[in-house]
């Protein structure tokens, strides 16, 4: 059923966002908007920590919700370019 969240749609979700905060942690940042670019990163990254923990307790909605709400930041941050990122596969953004 495509309205079910399985553990394989739940590990591809982690796959994607993980490469994503790799790809924001090496990427330059906006220098004159450090203090969001660094905000922003943090509350991806405890996000994303949030949907691991729901995930090894068994709840799979509230770690779907985290995943998505991790990869929302990203994408805030990669718009609205405190992220200097070029990749629309995982991002927002246009590439280059």
């Amino acid at each position: 059923m495509q309205n079910t969240i399985t553990k394989e749609k739940l590990e591809k979700y982690f796959d994607i966002t993980g490469k994503a905060i790799d790809i924001v942690r090496k990427s330059d940042k906006d220098k004159k908007r450090k203090d969001i670019a660094d905000d922003f990163l943090d509350m991806a990254e405890r996000y994303f920590s949030d949907a691991k923990h729901f995930f090894n307790k068994g709840d799979w909605v509230n770690s779907f919700a985290a995943v998505n709400y991790a990869h929302a930041w990203l994408d805030a941050g990669a718009r609205i370019g405190v992220f200097k990122v070029k990749d629309s596969k995982l991002f927002t953004v246009d590439d280059e």
